[in-house]
């Protein structure tokens, strides 16, 4: 179950300014980190160019604990918040 930490803070993410992809994929790949667990499932095909990105993403999270990608995704959103 997430932390009231990681929840405040997925709500701030929404309204940072406007970041650049890199950093939304890692704000992704953390969130799922944190809340999923290790990606499953297969790696999506070279013509669906956005689900790859955000899959291959979230398998560079991969063996995070899910309370070590909350601390991070936490940390991320305080840095990008200012």
């Amino acid at each position: 179950m997430p932390s009231p930490e990681f929840d405040a803070a997925v709500t701030r993410s929404k309204t940072l300014p406007k970041q650049d992809n890199m950093t939304l994929l890692k704000l992704y790949a953390l969130f799922k980190q944190a809340t999923k667990g290790d990606v499953t499932g297969k790696r999506p095909g070279r013509f669906d160019i956005r689900a790859r990105a955000k899959f291959d993403a979230w398998t560079m999270a991969k063996g995070l604990s899910q309370a070590e990608a909350e601390e991070q995704y936490i940390a991320l959103v305080d840095e990008l918040a200012g």
